[in-house]
């Protein structure tokens, strides 16, 4: 099992490089939505932990 995980985790790491290298706008691109969406789920769920306390 310990195997598998670090294979994956090498996999994803080439691929995130070979992404990086071949096309940096694309990647940045994609860097941009993550961060966008990791910021509005935490202000999600500030809104709904607001909303609790009320």
């Amino acid at each position: 099992m310990a195997q598998a995980r670090k294979i994956a985790l090498y996999m994803i790491v080439v691929f995130v490089l070979y992404t990086i290298i071949t096309s940096p706008e694309r990647a940045a691109d994609l860097v941009q939505v993550g961060f966008e969406g990791i910021s509005s789920a935490a202000q999600g769920v500030g809104e709904f932990m607001s909303e609790l306390v009320k």
